[in-house]
């Protein structure tokens, strides 16, 4: 199966195995918005292995090996 490369771009891995990525949604027209949303915005998130099962990362990401 191949990695899904548009979406493993969106992503970092850090070095204890973590995936994060940017909340989706939040590149433009956010002048109207509170700024606690607006900068809730700008925080990356955690990608949980509870969202995502081991079979699902495979697809979108590829092996994941910790270093």
């Amino acid at each position: 199966m191949k990695t899904n490369k548009s979406f493993s771009k969106r992503l970092k891995i850090t070095r204890k195995g973590k995936i994060v990525a940017r909340k989706p949604g939040q590149n433009h027209f956010n002048a109207k918005e509170k700024r606690s949303t607006q900068m809730s915005g700008r925080r990356s998130q955690v990608i949980s292995e509870y969202t995502m099962t081991p079979k699902v990362m495979q697809r979108y990401i590829g092996k994941i090996g910790k270093k």
